[in-house]
Formats: C-alpha cells, sequence, structure tokens
C-alpha cells in the first residue's frame, strides 16, 4: 500500500518503512510529522481519489535528520543537503561576470504508517515483514 501526498508544494509516494526527503523543517530529530494532504491511497488494485484530498486520510512519520547550526554564520542547517548548483550570469561584451553556489538543505521523513479515518490501514513493521517473505 501507497500514498500520495501534497508537501511544500511537490507530490511524493510514500510507502510505510521507507524515508523521504522534503524540504527542510523546523522540526527535530524525533519529532513527528504528519502529512494532511493526501491526493489518493492505493492499495493493490484498489484506489481512493480525494477531490482534491482523501477525507480522514493522512501519512505518519519520524524525523530522523539532525538540524545543527553553523559556526561560520551561526544559521541552523540541516545535515541532509543536495548537491551544489553552481549559477553563473555573465553578460556578453561588457565584462560582468557573476557566480554563486547553491545547496537545497531537506529534512529526512521515516514513513510510520498510513491511517483513514482514525484507524492505521498500513504499517512500517508490516511492510518491512511482507518484503522478507516474498
Amino acid at each position: 500500500m501507497f500514498a500520495i501526498v501534497e508537501s511544500s508544494g511537490r507530490q511524493y509516494e510514500l510507502v510505510p518503512g521507507r524515508f523521504i526527503d522534503i524540504d527542510m523543517t523546523t522540526e527535530e530529530e524525533g519529532d513527528a510529522h504528519v502529512f494532511e494532504n493526501v491526493l489518493m491511497l492505493v492499495d493493490g488494485t484498489k484506489a481512493t481519489v480525494g477531490q482534491p484530498y482523501v477525507k480522514g486520510a493522512r501519512v505518519t512519520g519520524k524525523v530522523i535528520s539532525k538540524l545543527e547550526v553553523n559556526p561560520v554564520h551561526g544559521r541552523i542547517q540541516s545535515t541532509i543537503r543536495a548537491n551544489k548548483i553552481i549559477v553563473y550570469h555573465q553578460k556578453p561584451k561588457k565584462g560582468t561576470r557573476k557566480k554563486q553556489g547553491y545547496r537545497q538543505q531537506f529534512t529526512r521523513v521515516y514513513i510510520d504508517a498510513i491511517e483513514l479515518d482514525g484507524k492505521v490501514v498500513a504499517k512500517a513493521e508490516a511492510a518491512e515483514k511482507a518484503a522478507a517473505k516474498a
């Protein structure tokens, strides 16, 4: 079973027992993270599609990434970061150049369970046991 959720303007496919990297949040390691905007639930051949969201559905997870204070500028940053992207601007025949680097920071969330109307529909332990038997 999996769920399609919306978070930070993006859509993610969430499966219990796996982790997902979302845009950085202020949550500490070990805090619970809840995805309320569930667009679709899929269980084998049965799918439930929301209009726009599935009523009573939510996905719960646990934050497993750390936040740290950068010793140089004192800002809080995440330990999970993307590869550096180089942005280079140049105006031809003017001698004007500007080079910048950017690294997107993420929060890593371990998906614990998918719930529908307060009942747990899929759990991380059950997903791991099913994968081990197959």
